[in-house]
């Protein structure tokens, strides 16, 4: 299973999403095309990495990203 981060957001009511981070975003968003998957959210860039988003099979929303900054999973 890819690595995960949790966001959560001081400014407003009490939210929280669940990324999941990519080594190679683009490479994974061409295997998840190829089997059907639907792409939510175009591809963007961010301060901090690519930003994308799946939509899974229950229909809810799973946001992905290709992290800029350094990560302690390969420590």
């Amino acid at each position: 299973m890819p690595w995960g981060h949790d966001r959560q957001h001081a400014d407003g009511p009490p939210q929280h999403e669940f990324f999941l981070m990519c080594d190679d975003l683009d490479a994974q968003l061409g295997e998840f095309r190829a089997q059907g998957v639907e792409i939510t959210r175009p591809l963007s860039e961010q301060r901090w990495g690519k930003l994308t988003a799946i939509r899974l099979p229950g229909g809810a929303e799973l946001p992905l990203y290709e992290p800029l900054h350094p990560t302690a999973h390969s420590l």
